[in-house]
């Protein structure tokens, strides 16, 4: 698959790396890819007749039909998914002529396998990869890599030889890729330094040896403050694109908060999976994320609009207002 000009991921891509970044230029991916990790859960339940959650799953069916949503809507930049649902969709032609950029999830290490009864997220990773890239390539030619680094060298050596023959591999079919980085799901020992700051520095030496032509697109990685984003944005800007990924559901303000504040730093990508799927509607938190970014709404006042909008869709929330406006994260505290 070739890049094709409308879309607007290459456009801003080009603008941030000539300098010339504005607000406006700030790219949003919709991360759809959680059934390479949270298997039948992954679209959520069904709710009951009191608006409670049940334990039924919802079908797949409802996953993709938001991935159809918000490709349509042009409000995302990527569309990142795993290779089974870049598949379906793209036999749709929901992509042909599209300004929205769809990506593949193209490795799997076992620290993403979080599914009901699973404990493998309680153990370093073991590098592992489901997806084929030359079976991607007809549907999308960006894809992701995740590694997570824990401080121990044996475990650290393995995935970055994963890494690197993923590359070589990527490389020689013409599959570009941007680079996910975990903070691990447990502590581990950092002799004292910060984890955004040990995160950052095994980062910035894991690719120094990487030629332009192996090199990520941009980077995806946990908001860990200010101090470590700032470093990390402001260390190779011409070429080391930051971006952050949503973690876990939390508020609508936690939300707003967490795009805002990374974009403040240096961040100039946002890949949101359950912040967008799990909001009441995913096209309006998109469209109030944007509007907070450009400096146009504060974070409270854009929770207060996103449930005035909810409120004329007939939407309920699932929160009140009131606990809407909380930032529960403490990051962002």
């Amino acid at each position: 698959m070739m890049t094709e000009p409308n879309r607007t991921l290459d456009l801003k891509l080009d603008r941030i790396r000539g300098g010339a970044y504005a607000p406006a230029d700030f790219i949003i991916a919709d991360a759809k890819d959680g059934d390479m990790s949270m298997g039948v859960a992954t679209p959520g339940f069904r709710k009951g007749a009191d608006g409670a959650l049940t334990t039924v799953p919802r079908p797949m069916s409802d996953y993709r039909d938001d991935m159809r949503r918000v490709t349509r809507s042009g409000l995302a930049d990527i569309m990142l998914m795993s290779q089974s649902s870049a598949e379906a969709l793209a036999a749709e032609g929901l992509f042909q002529d599209s300004p929205v950029t769809p990506a593949v999830r193209l490795n799997d290490a076992s620290d993403i396998w979080a599914y009901r009864g699973a404990s493998y997220r309680t153990v370093p990773a073991t590098p592992f990869r489901t997806a084929r890239i030359d079976r991607a390539l007809p549907v999308a030619d960006l894809g992701l890599y995740a590694v997570t680094f824990y401080n121990d060298l044996a475990q650290d050596a393995e995935t970055l030889d994963a890494y690197a023959a993923f590359r070589d591999e990527a490389s020689e079919l013409g599959m570009r890729h941007f680079l996910e980085v975990f903070n691990p799901a447990f502590d581990i020992d950092t002799n004292g330094m910060e984890i955004g700051h040990y995160i950052s520095d095994s980062i910035a030496r894991c690719l120094a040896g990487v030629a332009s032509a192996d090199y990520p697109t941009f980077l995806k990685i946990a908001y860990n403050g200010p101090r470590a984003m700032e470093e990390l944005a402001s260390y190779d800007p011409g070429k080391l694109i930051v971006g952050i990924l949503g973690g876990g559901v939390g508020t609508t303000r936690d939300t707003f908060e967490l795009v805002r504040q990374a974009e403040k730093y240096g961040a100039r990508i946002a890949l949101f999976g359950r912040k967008i799927y799990f909001a009441e509607d995913s096209i309006e938190i998109i469209a109030a994320m944007r509007r907070v970014v450009e400096g146009q709404q504060t974070t409270e006042d854009a929770v207060r609009d996103y449930h005035d909008r909810l409120a004329k869709k007939g939407i309920r929330p699932n929160r009140s207002l009131e606990d809407d406006l909380d930032i529960t994260e403490a990051v962002l505290k």
